[in-house]
């Protein structure tokens, strides 16, 4: 097993995480600096030290929160009132969240160890769709859903193409599902932003082949073995 595959395995960081970990100098193998990611070890048998912390595989585990408005999604910080940590049991708060919904955005947030699925469901050229519901302030105008599909700039980069469709709409708000592949801070917000509308409720309903269904505002459940399996083969890895 690489270093780099087995720090993400750990639970301890995202595989990501993992490249600039090692390459950074805070991993050591049998007592020696170890900056390789590539670099093999034996789970059982090598001593696997991050920053002084022994280091050891641990059971996969697949949890499904229900995000509430107001939490922060993050594991830990100082300045955060309320984070999704705070809202699971303690044996499991070593999980890392998948993405990230803002502070203002609710809904559908997975959590796991599992260094390779969260790789795979975040980046955007494994195509794993999130859909949202959103309300907007103003009427959706045609001209300008079928920009937002196509794709706009924010932040100087283009949006990848997406999928709208109209719930509801008045004279004074319109209601949407959005679905997106990418995941940039506050895209959807931004998105609407950018052509003159403000998004009042955010709310993530679906993650692939995850559905929110019925799940309460700040509970959790654990994955079932079927919706495991369905995650991994959407973004083609093998159990």
């Amino acid at each position: 097993m690489r270093l780099q595959v087995f720090l993400s395995h750990s639970g301890c960081c995202s595989r990501r995480n993992a490249l600039e970990i090692i390459k950074s100098g805070r991993v050591f193998v049998n007592g020696k600096i170890t900056p390789e990611p590539s670099y093999p070890v034996d789970a059982e048998k090598d001593r696997i030290f991050l920053d002084n912390k022994k280091i050891t595989l641990k059971a996969k585990s697949y949890l499904m929160l229900n995000k509430p408005v107001g939490v922060t999604t993050t594991r830990s910080d100082r300045y955060a009132e309320v984070t999704v940590m705070d809202l699971l049991p303690k044996e499991y708060r070593h999980l890392y969240p998948v993405g990230r919904l803002d502070k203002d955005t609710e809904g559908l947030l997975l959590l796991t160890n599992d260094g390779d699925l969260a790789y795979r469901l975040m980046h955007p050229k494994f195509n794993v769709h999130k859909e949202y519901l959103a309300t907007i302030t103003k009427k959706l105008k045609d001209k300008d859903r079928l920009k937002l599909e196509k794709g706009v700039f924010i932040e100087n980069k283009k949006t990848s193409p997406c999928r709208i469709k109209e719930l509801f709409k008045s004279v004074s708000h319109s209601d949407l599902t959005v679905s997106i592949h990418e995941g940039r801070k506050r895209q959807i917000r931004l998105m609407f932003l950018s052509l003159g509308y403000k998004v009042i409720r955010l709310r993530r309903v679906s993650e692939g082949c995850l559905k929110l269904g019925a799940l309460k505002p700040g509970k959790w459940r654990a994955l079932g073995a079927a919706e495991i399996s369905s995650l991994y083969k959407e973004c083609g890895l093998k159990q």
